[in-house]
């Protein structure tokens, strides 16, 4: 068994509060403030009337010394001189600040300073006030519930810390109040940003967080994380129905086995495959979406074995490679759209009883793949590269299909492109919906007429064909004539003469209908 390393190091935060600068705007100055906690850093801008709102507020409420904000200055307050005096000056109060209380900030500096946006425990505690107030009625409206990396790192490092769930003394910002929450919810929406964050170095996609807080979930929308980083999300295969990934992932084993990097060989719970395995990987029992479009995965794997109920999505991928799909035995609707696919070769192996089947936006010139979909009643194959009309033979046959959409194709600018496709449907013509528009009763005429132009030339080229085929069996096969004698050679070509000035006698003359 493998040992991976933990994805929440431990680590000393040391916060830390710096005045870099200043920039005028209008007729006052800003100051440039830099903060870090740790690894993490972000910029802050406030005015001098800030510094001093803040400072009533905490003199007010944790009665902070009164001398400790540099004074007002009336004349010359936006003075070279003056501004860069004050800026040493507002940097040592802020740090002084920061000592007084080193464990539960007050709410107005950790506001002021944007704790509730890139700080921890200001993230945290934000977060349980919201729930305490709003956490049941956004339970009752059963709506999804939108989280961002940043937030869930926080709960998970604040959960991994030994320190009291309420430790500001704040009954509101107690961690109790998200636990009790993501305890019942049942959608959520987990959706990073790519870039930093704001105006911090924070990179959402590399930070780790775990799920396993969550119990109820049935419904989760994951965006712009790394897969590799999220923990908890085997603990989700007992309640979890549909699944959405995107810009997050480059296997699906990340998120469907994660722990399948810890063992060697692994089988999905129930499978009977006669090799040794390491491990039995619970299955996903409940999943039946799947949605893992706009990510950067080139092949279906052998993870797809662990949700037998499954509607896979893999739009907006890298060229896929589509296999593994046999395991899915309940497999009815496909979405393999905008995913590079240039042939998709003996579908029905993989696609056998399929009935939706979405391949729009792929690079696919032929159809031959698809001829033995029978089950198959909607086809999606717009934006493709499909110019030949005799490729639509291929799918005419099916005796399922009944919605078909062709639509941004070469083979759309032919003239008369609809009634020639409805045509290769023969019979079942008026039964197909083309490019979302029904058939015509103009359109069923023409599809009448070049149905019977097309066995008209089928009757002539099977004529064509008899007639030839009698012309060969009846032909006398040619012999070889003896050598001519020595003796006979005068009366031979006598004798040839003649026969060259009389007619052809026991010959058939063929005529063939053109």
């Amino acid at each position: 068994m493998k040992m991976e390393p933990d994805p929440f190091p431990e680590e000393v935060l040391e916060r830390k509060v710096c005045v870099v600068g200043s920039e005028l705007v209008e007729n006052y100055t800003v100051y440039i403030i830099d903060v870090s906690d740790g690894r993490h850093r972000w910029t802050v801008k406030h005015r001098y009337s800030d510094f001093y709102d803040l400072h009533e507020k905490l003199t007010a409420e944790k009665k902070v010394d009164r001398r400790l904000l540099p004074p007002k200055k009336i004349l010359g307050k936006n003075s070279k001189s003056l501004v860069e005096r004050r800026q040493k000056e507002l940097e040592l109060y802020l740090q002084t600040l920061l000592q007084q209380f080193p464990e539960a900030t007050p709410t107005p500096l950790a506001t002021f300073l944007n704790f509730h946006l890139y700080e921890i425990n200001g993230i945290t505690a934000a977060l349980a006030e919201e729930l305490f107030h709003k956490g049941e009625q956004l339970l009752q409206a059963r709506e999804v519930f939108s989280l961002c990396p940043l937030q869930l790192y926080s709960v998970s490092q604040q959960l991994r810390q030994a320190k009291p769930t309420c430790f500001t003394g704040d009954a509101k910002r107690d961690l109790g109040h998200i636990l009790d929450f993501t305890c019942r919810l049942r959608y959520l929406r987990i959706s990073g940003t790519r870039g930093p964050l704001g105006s911090s170095n924070i990179q959402e996609t590399s930070l780790p967080f775990d799920l396993s807080v969550f119990k109820s979930l049935l419904h989760i929308e994951i965006s712009d994380s790394g897969s590799q980083l999220i923990q908890g999300l085997p603990s989700l295969r007992s309640s979890l129905a549909t699944m959405s990934v995107h810009r997050s992932t480059e296997s699906m084993t990340a998120i469907l086995v994660p722990e399948a990097s810890e063992f060697s060989q692994w089988e999905p719970e129930g499978a009977e495959s006669g090799c040794p395995v390491t491990a039995i990987i619970p299955v996903w029992r409940n999943l039946t979406t799947l949605d893992l479009s706009h990510n950067c995965i080139n092949s279906i794997d052998s993870s797809v074995s662990s949700s037998m109920n499954l509607l896979p999505k893999f739009q907006f991928n890298s060229e896929l490679h589509v296999s593994m799909l046999q395991h899915l035995y309940n497999l009815v609707h496909v979405d393999l759209s905008f995913n590079g696919l240039r042939v998709l070769e003996a579908a029905h192996t993989r696609l056998g009883n399929i009935k939706t089947l979405n391949l729009a936006g792929n690079q696919l010139e032929t159809l031959n793949g698809l001829s033995k979909l029978y089950s198959l009643v909607n086809l999606d194959l717009s934006h493709n590269r499909l110019a030949q009309l005799e490729e639509i033979r291929n799918i005419g046959a099916l005796p399922c299909l009944e919605r078909l959409n062709l639509s941004s194709n070469p083979m759309c600018i032919i003239p008369d492109y609809r009634t020639k496709v409805l045509a290769q449907f023969g019979d079942r013509a008026a039964e197909v919906c083309l490019d979302c528009n029904l058939t015509t009763e103009k359109e069923l005429d023409t599809v009448e007429v070049l149905k019977a132009i097309q066995k008209a030339k089928e009757a002539k080229d099977r004529m064509s064909s008899s007639d030839k085929k009698i012309s060969e069996e009846t032909r006398p096969p040619a012999a070889a004539a003896p050598p001519p004698s020595s003796s006979s050679s005068s009366s031979s070509s006598s004798s040839s003469a003649q026969q060259a000035a009389r007619p052809s006698q026991g010959n058939h003359v063929c005529i063939g209908l053109c």
